[in-house]
C-alpha cells in the first residue's frame, strides 16, 4: 500500500518508523518531512495547506491511504477535501472532517460537546466582544487562579493562567480586543482552575469501535524544576507511574466511552486519534482538552511501545474494524528527552551541523527527528524542538539516564535539553 503521511516533526518521524516496521511493507512518502523520516520512506516537498497540490500528487502516485499528522489541514478540512472529490474518495484517510476537528480547533465546542455527553471538565463561560463587559463582571468575581484560553488554534500558546484579578481582566483584553492570538482569541473560554497532575490517553476509533493507546505524561516547561516559559514539549514518559488498573478503568467508563459515543450519537465523521488531556484531582479524572491527531513528543514514547503493527490499525481505522484489534505494549519504561536551539522558545538560529547521530540509535534508544534537514552529506538544525532520544528502561530514572548518555554523544551549536524529565518518579 503507498501511504503519504503528511507532517515534519518528531511525531511524523516515530510514525513513519514504526510503519517502516510494518510486515505489509507499505511504501511511505512523507510531507515534508525531515532529515530522519528520510530513512524511513521518501520526502515530498509539499505545503500542508496546499491541497489541490497534494491531490495531484496523491493522483499521480497512486497513494492508497493518507495520514494526517498535525492538527492544522484537519481543521482546514482535508478529510472533507478528499471525501468531496471523485478523484480521491477512494484513498484511505486517517483523521477526522472538518467538523469533528473541531474538538481540538475550537474549545467551546469542546467544551459544549462535553457538557452534552456528560464528561468531567472543568467549569466554564466563554465570551467575545459582543458580551465583553460582562466578561470583565465575571472575572471581577471568579476565584483565583483563573484560566483563559483562546477558543482557535493558537500554535500552542493560547492557555494563560492568572494569578490575580488585575492581570486576568488585562490578558482578557489583549486577547478580545487587541487580537493577541489573531483570529483564535476572538472567543475565549474562561475556566475554573483544577489543582492536580496531568496526563495524556490516546485513542484511536473508527467513529464507532476504538481501542486505548498507551498513556503517557510530557513536560512542557523549558526550565527543569517546570519553570519558565512554556514550549510545544521538552520530554515524555510512558507508562505514567502514579496511572494504575483502577484509574484506568474510570478514564474510559466516564471520558473515553462518552466521547466515542457522542462522536458516534452526532454522526461525526471521525476515523483516527483522539489526544485526550487529563488531569488527575483527588483520583478523579477530569477533561482539560482535546487534540485531533497525535501529541508530540508523547508519539515518540507512545508508539515505541506499541507492539501492534502500526499499518494494521489504520487500515482497520479506515475499514471501520477497529473492533478486531486487540491492543499489546511493551511493559519496559519509555522515555523521551528533547534537544532544542538555544533560545528557544524565544528567538534562536538554525543551520548548525549536528554531530554524533551515526552513534545514537541502539536496542535500547531511538532518535526521533523534529526540526532538521539534510545539507548534503550533513544533517543540520532547522527549528526550536530539533530532535528527541527515546529510550527503554526498567524504570523512568533508568529510561531517562540512557537517553542522556545518548544525547551526551550528540551536539550541536548552543544545544540544550532538560535533564530533569520525570523527576517527580526518581
Amino acid at each position: 500500500m503507498k501511504i503519504l503521511l503528511l507532517g515534519s516533526g518528531g511525531r511524523e518521524h516515530a510514525i513513519a518508523w514504526k510503519l517502516k516496521q510494518s510486515p505489509l511493507k507499505p511504501v511511505i512518502f512523507i510531507a515534508p518531512g525531515n532529515a530522519g523520516t528520510a530513512e524511513c520512506g521518501q520526502n515530498v516537498s509539499l505545503s500542508l495547506s496546499n491541497f489541490e497540490a497534494i491531490k495531484a500528487f496523491c493522483v499521480k502516485e497512486e497513494i492508497e491511504m493518507v495520514v494526517v499528522g498535525p492538527e492544522e489541514p484537519l481543521v482546514k478540512g482535508i478529510v472533507d477535501f478528499f471525501r468531496d472529490d471523485e478523484a480521491l474518495s477512494h484513498i484511505y484517510m486517517i483523521g477526522p472532517s472538518q467538523f469533528g476537528a473541531q474538538l481540538e480547533g475550537s474549545k467551546a465546542f469542546a467544551k459544549a460537546f462535553m457538557g452534552r455527553h456528560n464528561i468531567p471538565t472543568a467549569g466554564y463561560r466563554e465570551f467575545d466582544a459582543s458580551n465583553y463587559e460582562e466578561g470583565v463582571h465575571y472575572l471581577n468575581h471568579h476565584s483565583l487562579p483563573i484560566v483563559l484560553k483562546a477558543d482557535g488554534l493558537a500554535a500552542g500558546k493560547g492557555v494563560i493562567i492568572c494569578q490575580n484579578h488585575v492581570e486576568a481582566i488585562a490578558e482578557f483584553e489583549l486577547m478580545i480586543q487587541r487580537n493577541k492570538f489573531g483570529e483564535a482569541s476572538k472567543t475565549v473560554v474562561v475556566e475554573e482552575f483544577l489543582d492536580g497532575i496531568e496526563l495524556s490517553v490516546f485513542v484511536m476509533t473508527d467513529g464507532k469501535n476504538y481501542v486505548v493507546l498507551p498513556e503517557a505524561k510530557d513536560y512542557k516547561r523549558i526550565g527543569e524544576g517546570d519553570k519558565g516559559l512554556n514550549t510545544g514539549g521538552m520530554g515524555a514518559v510512558s507508562p505514567v507511574p502514579f496511572v494504575d488498573d483502577d484509574f484506568l478503568a474510570l478514564v474510559e467508563e466516564q471520558i473515553i466511552r462518552p466521547t466515542i459515543e457522542g462522536i458516534q450519537k452526532e454522526n461525526i465523521e471521525y476515523k483516527g486519534f483522539v489526544f485526550i488531556g487529563l488531569i488527575k484531582v483527588n483520583e478523579e479524572p477530569f477533561v482539560i482538552e482535546y487534540n485531533c491527531r497525535m501529541g508530540d513528543p508523547e508519539t515518540e514514547v507512545v508508539l515505541p511501545r506499541l507492539k501492534n503493527d502500526l499499518m494494521e490499525i489504520f487500515i482497520a481505522t479506515a475499514q471501520g474494524r477497529l473492533n478486531e484489534i486487540k491492543i499489546e505494549c511493551d511493559e519496559r519504561y519509555a522515555c523521551t528527552v528533547m534537544a532544542v536551539s538555544g533560545g528557544y522558545p524565544g528567538e534562536y538560529e538554525k543551520g548548525f551541523e549536528i554531530e554524533g547521530l551515526e552513534t545514537a540509535n541502539d536496542d535500547e534508544s531511538i532518535v526521533f527527528h523534529a526540526a532538521t534537514r539534510k545539507a548534503y552529506d550533513t544533517v543540520i538544525t532547522n527549528g526550536g524542538r530539533v530532535f528527541c532520544v527515546t529510550s527503554f528502561g526498567d524504570s523512568v530514572v533508568d529510561a531517562v539516564a540512557k537517553s542522556k548518555k545518548v544525547l551526551s554523544r550528540i551536539s550541536f551549536e548552543n544545544m540544550y535539553f532538560r535533564g530533569d524529565i520525570g523527576y517527580e518518579f526518581a
